[in-house]
């Protein structure tokens, strides 16, 4: 029987300020935490597989009967944005925080990245990106330069009106940035903002795109590419890692498109790892601060994965974790959150635990390496 893995992230869903969280101004941040509050959180499938009894997440109930083994991990890396977090899932901590830009980008960086594109730039501040296309957006239109934006995060953002500049020519104007930002500009990720006027207003589209800086060194995910096995990125995963590692690619531009992808997955006899991202608690709910929308988001999620459980085989792995916090309703800014991540590990010969606390999202790579037979190291 082949070996299949469904290591699922559920992007920025926390589990509690990590014990550095105030090194970051996240003290007191807790996604979960804030998802129970609102007493419209719903999850009996997370529930039953063991989510409850997870250290710090007790309030969510414990089960004496839970499916699953599960943990709570610390991130190890010096950072708590998306690629950080991926790349430690997948093996590598970063000692090195990825380099921000609170005060926008230098003058010389911005005038080579004009030069380059034959278009200027507006904005280069760190803004919403929601504010960001009403504030600059109608300039846009007008000037056809395009509005560079940062956040807290390692991120060069560009923002272009589709009937402006048509997607896949912002995707070229990113991809000449992401040459450009090397060394003491090696932001992790360049994003495609593209926007439509809808309404009488700016909205972003679900065409976004993520160019990423190339990880250090092999990932879990080179690893299960060079033993001959299946390496399947869903979603924004491979945009992440560079598009390097994969033997195919799914792209999605929500949870509901990435859980289709996944139920398609459970169809087929590959051998080896489906690398999924959920993206909307991020970008749709937790960035937006929006506590209703991510709870809705979360017991859709939880409804999906009652479905989906049934479809696992006998020599089946499903792993569900995230890669970092943004807690909707964190006062203190917009930005990810320094916590810790669950852990939720099930298959129908795994007996089921409680790990407690663990140092490094980077068991993860080594229980997938061990459930398929692969050095980890």
């Amino acid at each position: 029987m082949k070996k299949r893995v469904f290591l699922i992230v559920l992007d920025s869903v926390g589990a509690g300020e990590a014990p550095d969280a105030e090194k970051f101004g996240d003290a007191g941040a807790h996604t979960l935490r804030t998802l129970w509050k609102s007493e419209k959180l719903n999850i009996k499938n997370l529930i039953s597989l063991g989510i409850g009894n997870i250290d710090g997440l007790h309030f969510l109930g414990n089960n004496d009967t839970h499916k699953a083994t599960v943990a709570r991990l610390r991130e190890l890396s010096a950072g708590k944005d998306t690629t950080i977090g991926h790349w430690e899932i997948a093996g590598i901590v970063s000692s090195e925080p990825l380099p921000t830009f609170p005060n926008g980008f230098d003058q010389e960086l911005i005038e080579a990245f004009e030069t380059e594109i034959g278009r200027g730039v507006l904005c280069n501040l760190p803004y919403s990106g929601t504010a960001v296309i009403n504030d600059y957006g109608e300039e846009h239109i007008r000037t056809g330069k395009v509005i560079v934006y940062t956040s807290a995060d390692s991120v060069f953002q560009i923002a272009a009106h589709e009937e402006i500049i048509p997607p896949e020519e912002l995707y070229e104007i990113c991809r000449k940035a992401r040459r450009l930002l090397v060394g003491k500009y090696g932001v992790g990720r360049v994003i495609a903002r593209p926007f439509i006027t809808e309404g009488g207003r700016f909205v972003r589209t679900g065409n976004r795109r993520d160019f990423s800086l190339e990880p250090p060194e092999k990932t879990l995910c080179d690893k299960v590419k060079t033993a001959g096995l299946d390496m399947i990125a869903v979603g924004k995963i491979c945009d992440i890692f560079a598009g390097r590692g994969f033997t195919d690619h799914i792209p999605t531009h929500s949870n509901k498109e990435g859980m289709a992808a996944t139920d398609e997955l459970a169809k087929h006899d590959f051998s080896g790892l489906a690398f999924i991202n959920l993206v909307d608690f991020d970008m749709l709910y937790g960035h937006r601060r929006d506590v209703e929308g991510y709870t809705n988001a979360l017991n859709e999620f939880d409804v999906w994965l009652g479905d989906f459980l049934t479809k696992l085989r006998q020599d089946d792995l499903l792993i569900i974790t995230a890669d970092h916090g943004c807690d909707p309703a964190f006062e203190k800014s917009t930005d990810h959150t320094r916590e810790y991540i669950p852990l939720i590990v099930y298959g129908k010969g795994i007996t089921p635990e409680n790990l407690g606390t663990i140092d490094g999202f980077t068991v993860i790579s080594r229980i997938i390496s061990e459930y398929l037979d692969i050095n980890w190291r």
